[in-house]
C-alpha cells in the first residue's frame, strides 16, 4: 500500500471577517469540492477517497456550515450565492490554486457557476451535480407551489426566532428524522446507507434554521441561466432519474445550454446520489478529467 495523500486544514476570512474552514488531501492540480445548502463536508468522502492520490481535493464550509463561523445576525448577513462565489475565491487563495475544476451538488451548482462568471481564468472544468443554475424554488418538487410556499413557512420562522431552532433542531438527531428521509422519497433506500446520511441530519441538528431559510431565498433569488451559454470550459452535468429536487428536464436544459457540457444521468439515483452511487460518479468523473480537462503548466 502507497503513502496515505497528504492532509492539511485552516481556515480564511470574508470580507466581513468571518473563517471559514477548509481541507486539502493530496497534492496535484486542484478539485474544489462546494456543498448543498444545509450541507458540511461529508458528502464528498468518496471523491476525496478516489482522487486524492493524484489531485489536491479540497472541500469546505460556507458561512455559517460545519466548522466556519456563524454569523452573529443571520438576518443581516450577507449569505447570497455572489458571496459565497467570492468566498469559494478566498478558499482557492489560501490552498494555493491558481486554476480548479469545480464540483458543485446542489446550491453549490450555482456557486460554481457563479465563480465561473465571476473569475474565468481561474476555472479550467466544472461538475454542477443534482442542482439548478438558479430559481431553485421554481423546480423544487417540479411544482410551482413551492415558490408560493416559502414566503410563509420563511416568515413563520423569523417569527419564531430562536425557539424554531429548540423545535427544530433536537428533531433532526431523532431516529424519527432518518425515517422521514427513506419514507419520504428523499434517499433511496436500497443504495443509502444510514452510516452515510447520519452526517447529514446531525449537520442540521446544528445549524441555525433561520440562516438555512435565508440560504435558499438567496438560491431562489440568484439566477444564471442567462449565462450559461457563455461557459467556456468543459463541463459535465450530473442528474439523477429519482430525484426530486432537480428534475432531470432541468439538467437536460443546462447540457443543451452551456456550449461544451455533456450530461450523466444515474438511474433510480435521488438528490443523494454523491453517496448512494460514488462508484459511478467517480468512474465518469475520472473519464471526464482524463479526457476533456487541459490543465495549464501552472496548475498540473
Amino acid at each position: 500500500m502507497g503513502a496515505r495523500p497528504k492532509t492539511r486544514s485552516g481556515f480564511v476570512a470574508t470580507e466581513g471577517g468571518l473563517r471559514l474552514f477548509w481541507k486539502a488531501t493530496g497534492t496535484g492540480p486542484t478539485l474544489v469540492c462546494c456543498n448543498g445548502v444545509g450541507v458540511s463536508t461529508f458528502f464528498w468522502k468518496y471523491v476525496v477517497e478516489r482522487f486524492s492520490d493524484r489531485y489536491q481535493v479540497v472541500v469546505w464550509d460556507y458561512r455559517g456550515h460545519g466548522r466556519s463561523d456563524r454569523p452573529l445576525h443571520p438576518k443581516a448577513a450577507d449569505l447570497s450565492i455572489q458571496a459565497c462565489a467570492r468566498d469559494l475565491g478566498h478558499i482557492l487563495e489560501a490552498v494555493g490554486a491558481q486554476q480548479a475544476v469545480l464540483l458543485g451538488h446542489s446550491m453549490g451548482c450555482q456557486v460554481i457557476l457563479e465563480r465561473a462568471i465571476q473569475a474565468p481564468d481561474s476555472v479550467v472544468g466544472l461538475v454542477p451535480m443534482l442542482g439548478s443554475a438558479g430559481r431553485v424554488l421554481d423546480t423544487f418538487m417540479d411544482t410551482p407551489t413551492s415558490a408560493r410556499a416559502f414566503p410563509y413557512v420563511f416568515g413563520l420562522v423569523d417569527f419564531l426566532g430562536d425557539r424554531a431552532n429548540r423545535f427544530i433542531q433536537p428533531l433532526m438527531k431523532t431516529p424519527l428524522a432518518w425515517k422521514v428521509t427513506q419514507r419520504g422519497g428523499m434517499v433511496d433506500p436500497l443504495y443509502m446507507s444510514r452510516e452515510d446520511f447520519l452526517p447529514y441530519l446531525e449537520h442540521m441538528g446544528e445549524i441555525d434554521v433561520r440562516l438555512f431559510l435565508r440560504m435558499v431565498g438567496e438560491a431562489h433569488r440568484h439566477d444564471a441561466f442567462g449565462a450559461l451559454d457563455q461557459i467556456a470550459v468543459p463541463t459535465l452535468i450530473v442528474a439523477a432519474e429519482n430525484d426530486t429536487f432537480t428534475p432531470i428536464w432541468l439538467s437536460e436544459q443546462m447540457a443543451e445550454t452551456i456550449p461544451d457540457a455533456e450530461l450523466l444521468v444515474l438511474a433510480d439515483a435521488s438528490h443523494a446520489a454523491l453517496i448512494e452511487q460514488p462508484h459511478t460518479i467517480n468512474h465518469r468523473l475520472d473519464r471526464f478529467l482524463r479526457s476533456r480537462v487541459t490543465w495549464s503548466p501552472r496548475a498540473a
